[in-house]
C-alpha cells in the first residue's frame, strides 16, 4: 500500500519560510516523478514543483526564485522549501508521486500553509 505523508505546514508572516516534507512508504520516490501540489479555497489544485526521476526540476513562474523542491533518497523523502512567502501562497499543499510509464498517481493527504499577518 502506497503511502504519502506531508507535514511541516502552520501558520508564517509574510516574507517567513516553511519546509514542507513528504515521507513515502510502498514507492521508491527516485523512480517517480514527484510534485507538490496547492489547493487555495475555490481554485483549482495546481503544481508549485516538481522533480523528475533524475535531478530536472520544474516550477510555475507564481513561485520560482522562492521555492524549492529537493529529495533525499535514502531517506525517501521529498521537501519544499518556501521562501519570501505571501499571503496568496495560502493553500493545502500535497505531495504527488506519478509512475512514468503506468501514470497511476498517489496523493497524500495534505498540509495547510497559512501566510498571515
Amino acid at each position: 500500500q502506497v503511502q504519502l505523508v506531508e507535514s511541516g505546514g502552520g501558520l508564517v508572516q509574510p516574507g517567513g519560510s516553511l519546509r514542507l516534507s513528504c515521507v513515502a512508504s510502498g514507492v521508491i520516490l527516485s523512480l517517480n516523478t514527484v510534485g507538490w501540489y496547492r489547493q487555495a479555497p475555490g481554485k483549482e489544485r495546481e503544481l508549485v514543483a516538481s522533480i523528475g526521476i533524475g535531478v530536472m526540476t520544474v516550477y510555475p513562474d507564481a513561485v520560482k526564485g522562492r521555492f524549492t523542491i529537493s529529495r533525499d533518497n535514502a531517506k525517501n523523502m521529498v521537501w519544499l522549501q518556501m521562501n519570501s512567502l505571501k499571503p496568496e501562497d495560502t493553500a493545502v499543499y500535497y505531495c504527488n508521486c506519478k509512475q512514468p510509464f503506468t501514470g497511476v498517481t498517489y496523493w497524500g493527504q495534505g498540509t495547510q500553509v497559512t501566510v498571515s499577518s
